[in-house]
């Protein structure tokens, strides 16, 4: 992480450069999402096999784990197209939302207008609606937040509660996306349920092995990359110091749909996923978080903030 002197937040990419970054792509958003869905059915493949075969446990983890990943990142695809940026077409963004919103456990439909308010009143308190769910200050509850129990236990509650209507929680929901979204969300459930009767109709636990079980084990890995975005970083609206930038391996900005390029993001909201590494080159001198050691170095550097707070306290 870095530390740079205030600057002008209103033109670190010139206006040019920034129209051009701005242009979206059906044909970029296919290939990635080509690649993402390929990644999904290679990862069940191996557990296919690993079950086939009776491998050990640990394989059959291992696969799991994989496969569990390429789904839970779905939830960046869903994100682009909340967005708008992931396809050039109106109906391809909101369609693969959903669909990826399915996959990952949230609603893409539900999701638009949270985001929209978290994008408009980033670390604002009392505003934005990601300070709801408060930040670990310790061993204790940095490790439950990355069991992902936490966010079982609130999309469970937010499932339910939409799916009875009642909208009334839920400040950027108006009357007619609160009646879209109550529609959304009982669809997607009707989805699980198929499946569910599906699976027990075929005498296999496909739904389990294929779905739930993945998509719990690699939860803590998906925690673990958001956990980074805007940790540690300033509570206002200066997009240069309230959010953070990750460098991380080819493959997870791949399947995050270079979502690691957070700061860029939040900067600049109506750029497509495939700019932001571009976006970087003329923005990154400008940014004030930028974790340089990757995600292992973020957390790394959060575990020992905790530690140093805690000899504070026992001094004090």
């Amino acid at each position: 992480m870095t530390d740079v002197p205030a600057v002008d937040p209103l033109s670190p990419i010139r206006s040019p450069e920034l129209a051009r970054l701005q242009r979206r792509s059906d044909a970029r958003g296919l290939l990635r999402l080509g690649g993402h869905v390929a990644a999904i059915l290679v990862a069940a493949g191996l557990v296919t096999l690993a079950l086939e075969r009776r491998a050990s446990f640990g394989l059959l983890v291992a696969a799991e784990l994989a496969l569990g990943f390429t789904l839970v990142t779905m939830f960046a695809a869903m994100h682009e197209t909340v967005h708008r940026t992931a396809f050039r077409s109106p109906w391809l963004n909101d369609g693969v939302g959903w669909l990826a919103g399915l996959l990952s456990f949230y609603n893409s439909t539900f999701y638009r207008p949270y985001h929209g308010r978290h994008h408009r009143f980033t670390q604002l308190p009392g505003k934005d609606p990601e300070l709801d769910d408060a930040k670990p200050t310790g061993l204790g509850s940095y490790f439950v937040e990355l069991s992902g129990v936490p966010w079982w236990l609130g999309k469970l509650t937010t499932h339910a509660r939409l799916a009875l209507g009642r909208t009334a929680s839920y400040p950027f929901l108006s009357e007619q996306s609160g009646s879209r979204v109550v529609r959304s969300v009982r669809l997607q459930l009707a989805v699980y349920v198929a499946a569910s009767v599906v699976s027990i109709a075929a005498g296999q636990p496909y739904f389990v092995v294929y779905w739930l079980a993945p998509v719990a084990l690699a939860q803590p890995l998906l925690r673990a990359i958001l956990l980074a975005e805007h940790t540690g970083c300033t509570e206002d609206g200066n997009a240069l110091t309230n959010t953070r930038t990750t460098y991380t391996l080819w493959p997870v900005r791949f399947l995050m749909w270079e979502m690691p390029y957070h700061a860029e993001h939040h900067r600049y909201p109506a750029l497509p996923f495939f700019a932001l590494a571009r976006a970087h080159r003329g923005l990154g001198p400008h940014l004030t978080h930028v974790a340089r050691s990757g995600y292992a170095g973020f957390h790394l550097g959060l575990l020992r903030s905790f530690g140093k707070a805690r000899s504070l306290t026992e001094r004090a």
